[in-house]
């Protein structure tokens, strides 16, 4: 009996597992590729089964230019125009410290404080960030208001954008025209302190175009408003 079983069972018992192996491999590529059945008995494929959900990307937020104080920089498409392009572009060519971004930022911060001196009547607080021309005017508009014996009550609520819509370089003077768009409250009283114009619960949409001046060789880093419009 040792000897049969050692002899025949011996020789054959590998093939079969061998056998046995394959058909469990070709079973389960069968399973594979023609799918299985679900429990409401229809043939599912491996393609028609819902994808494994994926972890959601981490976004890491780009660092504000110019330190915590100075905002982001607008995207490109909408810091400037199109036509503005040339004359930014000529800017940074002659003054490597230019930066888009950060002049927008300084440009919303000048408009609020330049307003808020007109409106206060202050002079010396125009004088730091106006030229000769636009401070003239400033003053003349202030002189007039003062003999008719007005004052405002104006206040800048939120400025909704601000865009360049002109640049060039003249020389070493770099111009740059900056289109406003803001909400503003105001009143405005006569020397008896009576309303005569405005409302400070309803605020009036305004649509301004301011241009700023430079000189490139000078190492005072500050913008000078040159001329106020109307959009």
């Amino acid at each position: 009996m040792w000897g049969f079983k050692n002899g025949l069972f011996g020789a054959v018992t590998p093939t079969i597992i061998i056998l046995a192996l394959v058909a469990a491999f070709l079973g389960l590529r069968l399973y594979s590729v023609l799918g299985k059945h679900g429990e409401d008995g229809v043939v599912r494929h491996a393609d028609d089964l819902p994808p494994r959900a994926q972890p959601a990307p981490t976004v890491v937020p780009a660092p504000p230019v110019g330190g915590e104080r100075a905002h982001a920089p607008a995207p490109m498409l909408m810091a400037f125009d199109p036509v503005a392009e040339r004359g930014i572009r000529d800017i940074l060519a002659a003054d490597r410290s230019f930066d888009v971004g950060r002049f927008l930022s300084g440009a919303e911060g000048a408009y609020r404080l330049i307003l808020e001196a007109f409106w206060s009547g202050d002079k010396a607080a125009l004088a730091k960030y106006c030229d000769a021309d636009s401070l003239a005017a400033f003053e003349s508009a202030l002189d007039a208001r003062a003999e008719r014996g007005e004052s405002l009550e104006n206040r800048l609520v939120h400025i909704e954008s601000a865009r360049i819509v002109d640049a060039e370089l003249i020389r070493d003077m770099a111009h740059i025209t900056v289109a406003f768009e803001a909400d503003i409250a105001a009143i405005t009283r006569d020397a008896a302190g009576q309303v005569i114009a405005g409302s400070m619960t309803d605020a009036m949409a305004t649509h301004d175009r301011w241009s700023f001046v430079r000189s490139i060789k000078s190492p005072n880093p500050n913008w000078l408003l040159d001329e106020t419009d109307a959009a």
